[in-house]
C-alpha cells in the first residue's frame, strides 16, 4: 500500500510546518499561555487565511478536504508545534455538527476564521459517555450544567446539548441548541488548562436557545463529530510524540558524560529504540483510524477505539522516557519538552482514556 501523502496534502503539511516553525516558538507559546485569553486570535486568523480550517471540510461544505487524512495532516502539525489554540473544538467539532445540519453560513464563517464556537456537551457526571445528558430543554429553554467546555469564554456561539425527551442515558431524545454569547441566564466560569488553552464550567438557567437540526436526533451528530475529533486528537498526539522523540534524540547526542555523548551508552540507546518503535506503531494506528473515518460506523469506531487506546499507552511511554532521559531540564517551562509532555499526557483524557476505549473495542468485537 502507498502511504505517501497526495500532492495537495503534502503542500498543506509543508506550508503549515514552515509557518508554525517560524511563528510558534516556545517563547511565543509561553506568552500566549500567560495571556488572559489563553490563545492568539492573530495566529487563528493567519492559519484560517492559510486554509488550515478549510482543510477540515469537504468541498460541498465550503472547504477543500474533509477526509480523515486531511484532518490527520493538519492536527499532526498542530501537535508537533504544540499549538494551544482550540482548533479541535472551535473549528472541527462544532463545524462538523453545523455542516451536517446544513448551516452553511456559520460553517463559512468558521472556515474564514471570523466565528468562534464551543461545544457544551460533557457534564460533571457524564464521564466519556455521549448519551448521558442531564441538561434539559423545553420549548427551547435550557436548564443544566456543562463541564470543561473548551473555548467557551472566547466563543461567539455555544452549541449546547440538552435532553428534550427520554431517560438520562437514552440515545434518542438529545437535541442540540445554539446559544449566543451574552444570552440571559448563561454563566461561564473560565480557567486555564494544564496542557494549555482555557476551558469553562457553563451553567444554563432558563437560557433561550435555537434548535440545530432535528429535535431529539442530536446523538448521531455528536457521534460523527466525536469520531472525527478523536482521530484529530490521535494525530495531534502523534505530532507531539514526534517532537518529544526528536528533542530527546538531539539531547542524547549533544549531552556529554565521561567525555562522550550519552547517546553512546547502551542502556539509553535501547530506551531510545523503544521510543522510536512506539512512535512508528502510533503512526500506523493514526493512518488506519484516519483511513476508516468515512467507513461504516462499526468499522470506523473499532479502528478509532484501537488507535486511541494505543496512543494513550504509547504516549505515556514516550513522555515519561523523554523526561527521564533529559533529567531536570525537561521540567522547566522555558524548554519545549515541558509543554509537549503535558500535551501528550493530558490528551489521553480527552474523548475517552485508554481503559474506556479498550472496553468499547471489546464490546464492539463481541457484538
Amino acid at each position: 500500500m502507498n502511504f505517501e501523502l497526495t500532492e495537495e496534502r503534502q503542500m498543506l503539511q509543508d506550508t503549515l510546518r514552515r509557518f508554525l516553525r517560524d511563528r510558534y516558538t516556545t517563547e511565543a507559546r509561553n506568552k500566549i499561555l500567560n495571556s488572559d485569553a489563553g490563545m492568539s486570535t492573530e495566529i487563528w486568523t493567519e492559519l484560517a487565511d492559510l486554509g488550515v480550517i478549510g482543510a477540515l471540510f469537504t468541498e460541498d461544505q465550503g472547504g477543500f478536504g474533509g477526509a480523515g487524512f486531511d484532518i490527520s495532516v493538519v492536527f499532526e502539525e498542530l501537535g508537533r508545534a504544540g499549538v494551544v489554540e482550540p482548533f479541535l473544538d472551535g473549528a472541527l467539532l462544532c463545524g462538523r455538527i453545523l455542516a451536517e445540519t446544513g448551516d452553511t453560513d456559520r460553517v463559512e464563517a468558521i472556515i474564514g476564521g471570523t466565528l468562534q464556537m464551543a461545544l457544551a456537551h460533557g457534564e460533571p457526571t457524564s464521564r466519556y459517555d455521549l448519551n448521558r445528558v442531564q441538561t434539559t430543554a423545553k420549548d427551547g429553554v435550557i436548564n443544566g450544567r456543562k463541564a470543561v467546555v473548551m473555548n467557551a469564554e472566547a466563543a461567539d456561539v455555544i452549541i449546547v446539548s440538552a435532553r428534550t425527551s427520554g431517560a438520562v442515558d437514552d440515545i434518542n431524545g438529545i437535541s442540540l441548541f445554539a446559544v449566543d454569547k451574552g444570552t440571559k441566564g448563561l454563566t461561564i466560569q473560565g480557567y486555564p488548562l494544564l496542557a494549555g488553552g482555557r476551558a469553562a464550567e457553563v451553567t444554563l438557567d432558563d437560557v433561550q436557545g435555537t434548535l440545530i437540526g432535528e429535535e431529539g436526533k442530536g446523538f448521531a451528530l455528536l457521534e460523527a463529530a466525536n469520531a472525527a475529533a478523536t482521530v484529530a486528537q490521535c494525530a495531534e498526539t502523534l505530532g507531539a510524540m514526534n517532537t518529544a522523540t526528536n528533542l530527546t534524540k538531539e539531547y542524547l547526542v549533544t549531552r556529554k558524560q565521561f567525555g562522550r555523548p550519552i547517546a553512546t551508552f547502551q542502556a539509553l540507546a535501547h530506551r531510545m529504540a523503544d521510543m522510536l518503535i512506539e512512535l512508528e506503531q502510533a503512526r500506523s494506528a493514526v493512518i488506519r483510524a484516519a483511513g476508516y473515518l468515512e467507513d461504516d460506523a462499526k468499522i470506523r469506531d473499532m479502528n478509532i477505539h484501537a488507535a486511541k487506546n494505543l496512543m494513550g499507552r504509547a504516549g505515556r511511554l514516550v513522555s515519561e522516557e523523554s523526561i527521564q532521559m533529559h533529567g531536570g531540564i525537561a521540567m522547566t517551562q522555558e524548554y519545549e519538552l515541558a509543554h509537549i509532555a503535558k500535551r501528550i499526557t493530558m490528551a489521553d483524557h480527552r474523548f475517552g482514556d485508554t481503559d474506556y476505549h479498550l472496553e468499547r473495542f471489546i464490546e464492539l468485537g463481541a457484538a
